[in-house]
C-alpha cells in the first residue's frame, strides 16, 4: 500500500527543549491513524510539524511524492493538508457561512463553494449558516472547524483532539462524519486523541506517544494490548 503521508525520524525543538525525537509515523491512503498519549507527550506538536506551523529540527516529512522540507502552512494547505487545530479557533463575530468560506483562500475561482456534502455530514451548520460562529454551542463549534477544513478540499485531514470537551451525542456525530469521508470519500486521516473508545471505533492504525517518541506503532485492536494501555494511563 502507498503512503498518504509520512513522518520520518522527525525531531522538534522549542528552543533548548527537545520536544519530539525521532518520530516516524505511516498514514496510509483512505485509511483512519490516530496518535494517543496523554498531555504534554507531544501529540500537538508532531500535527504542528506536518502542518508547517513548526519548523523541524531535523527529519524529514513527505507528502505523497512531495517532501515538504521548509514549506509553509498556506503551501501545505494547496497541496492537500486540511487542518482542524485544537480548541477550533474558529471566528466568533463571523456567521457560520463566513467561517467556512475562509477555506476558500487558496482554492481556484471553480472550486470556491461550500461542498454539498459538508451540510449533509453536519446538518445543524445548516440551519446556522446565518448566525455568528461565537454563538454556537462548542460541539457545533467543532463541527464548523471541520466543515472549514473541508471547504479546502483536503487530500488529508489532520484534526487535534476533536473529541476535546465535547458532548457524547455529538462525539458519535463527529465519528460517523469521519468514517464516512473515509468510506465514500477515500479520505485519509490523522488525529491526535486522548479517548480511547473513540480511537477503537473509528481508527485503523494507531500510534502511542510518551516523552515525545513513538511507544508502539499498530493496529486499532493493539489498545487493548497491557503494554499499550500502560502509556496512556494518568
Amino acid at each position: 500500500m502507498s503512503t498518504a503521508l509520512s513522518i520520518n525520524a522527525v525531531d522538534l525543538h522549542y528552543g533548548a527543549a527537545q520536544v519530539l525525537k525521532s518520530v516516524s509515523i505511516t498514514c496510509k491512503p483512505g485509511r483512519i491513524t490516530a496518535v494517543l498519549g496523554r498531555n504534554g507527550v507531544g501529540k500537538s506538536s508532531t500535527l504542528r510539524a506536518i502542518t508547517g506551523i513548526n519548523t523541524i529540527t531535523s527529519g524529514e516529512i513527505t507528502f505523497g511524492d512531495e517532501v515538504l522540507r521548509k514549506a509553509p502552512p498556506y503551501k501545505r494547505a494547496r497541496l492537500g493538508i486540511g487542518y482542524v487545530p485544537q480548541g477550533r479557533e474558529i471566528f466568533p463575530l463571523l456567521t457560520v457561512k463566513e467561517n467556512l468560506e475562509t477555506g476558500y483562500a487558496g482554492l481556484p475561482r471553480a472550486d470556491k463553494n461550500i461542498p454539498s456534502y459538508i451540510l449533509e455530514l453536519f446538518p445543524v451548520l445548516k440551519s446556522m449558516l446565518g448566525r455568528r460562529g461565537g454563538d454556537l454551542s462548542g460541539g457545533q463549534q467543532q463541527q464548523l472547524a471541520i466543515g472549514r477544513a473541508l471547504v479546502t478540499r483536503p487530500r488529508v485531514l489532520v484534526l487535534d483532539e476533536p473529541t476535546e470537551g465535547i458532548q457524547p451525542s455529538i462525539i458519535k456525530d463527529i465519528g460517523r462524519a469521519l468514517q464516512f469521508l473515509r468510506d465514500e470519500k477515500g479520505m485519509t486521516i490523522l488525529l491526535v486523541e486522548q479517548f480511547l473508545d473513540f480511537c477503537r471505533e473509528i481508527a485503523d492504525d494507531i500510534y502511542v506517544m510518551d516523552r515525545g517518541e513513538i511507544q508502539h506503532a499498530g493496529l486499532a485492536s493493539d489498545l487493548d494490548l497491557p503494554d499499550v494501555r500502560r502509556h496512556l494511563m494518568v
